[in-house]
């Protein structure tokens, strides 16, 4: 397949693999470029110096295009960009933030650049600043989310309407039906988290993996809302956190309830309990632990079978 996305990011399927705090590493992102979508590499839970050797190790893994997402209310996001124009990224992701903070000096290194927003006002920010493409991530996804609560479904043709950028659509898909989907509503391609968090090759620690493909409709809940929303499987801390909110509690109090490092805790160091467990709702659907690659593959094939489906209807 060619179409916008695959000839922006030189790629055989459009594809992209979302950089996951915790979860997407060099091994993820090597692993999904050598299938032939885009691998990103999350520098959120990086230190700058890891983030360099990641990026060096996925160059070696593989020959194709591979990305780095840097959310942009992250600190030292400096020395992040200076690594990535020093170690010839040529492609970046940017999220959390301002796009007109950083896309002009990324651009002029000749990198492509593609920003991530949940509602219109912020894709045509977006688009006004110079960004190559956006992805429009709908209330479904895991991790930090949009305060709007727009669901995939009704967010994608309303970017699609007010922007000409590719338009790569995230939030709920993990499967070459909702891919299909995606794609009618108007999008270029999709960006798939949760089905690669638990590949075998993300590094998400085993626990958090096996939480996943266990969780049941209902599972995951939008929380946080006075602080950054986000989408988190239920737990004892996230029940604790539902409980502060039920009962007023002020942003002060969530931040204490959050400390530092919870995400780390329980996606990375496996504390199923006490740590934060960023999914998002089609966590539902994921029932096996795969290769990256099967996951595309298989999603691939599923794709072109609802093509060919679609195309027997006597319309």
């Amino acid at each position: 397949m060619t179409n916008k996305i695959t000839e922006l990011f030189d790629i055989k399927y459009p594809v992209i693999q979302a950089g996951m705090v915790w979860c997407s590493g060099w091994r993820l992102a090597s692993a999904v470029s050598n299938a032939g979508g885009l691998g990103i590499i999350g520098a959120g839970s990086m230190y700058p110096d890891v983030l360099r050797e990641h990026i060096r190790k996925c160059k070696v893994a593989t020959s194709g295009s591979f990305a780095v997402n840097v959310p942009l209310l992250y600190p030292n996001v400096e020395e992040i960009m200076r690594i990535i124009v020093e170690e010839g990224v040529r492609i970046v992701f940017t999220s959390a933030g301002n796009p007109a903070s950083w896309t002009s000096f990324l651009k002029e290194k000749g990198i492509i650049v593609v920003h991530v927003i949940a509602n219109t006002k912020f894709a045509l920010k977006a688009e006004a600043c110079g960004v190559d493409a956006i992805v429009a991530e709908g209330f479904e996804a895991g991790g930090h989310n949009g305060r709007e609560e727009t669901t995939t479904m009704c967010l994608i043709p309303m970017i699609r309407a007010a922007v000409k950028l590719p338009l790569i659509a995230a939030g709920g898909i993990g499967s070459g039906k909702a891919m299909l989907a995606a794609m009618a509503l108007g999008a270029d391609g999709v960006q798939v988290g949760s089905a690669f968090a638990v590949a075998e090759e993300s590094s998400a620690h085993p626990y958090f993996k096996d939480r996943i493909i266990h969780a049941a409709e209902g599972d995951t809940k939008l929380s946080l809302k006075k602080l950054v929303p986000v989408r988190l499987l239920k737990n004892e801390f996230a029940e604790a956190v539902a409980e502060a909110e039920a009962a007023g509690a002020s942003a002060e109090v969530l931040i204490s309830m959050l400390g530092r490092a919870r995400a780390k805790l329980g996606m990375f160091e496996g504390n199923m309990k006490e740590g934060e467990l960023e999914i998002g709702q089609v966590s539902a659907m994921l029932k096996e632990i795969k290769p990256a690659a099967e996951i595309l593959n298989h999603m691939w094939r599923e794709f072109l079978l609802e093509v060919e489906r679609i195309k027997e209807f006597d319309v």
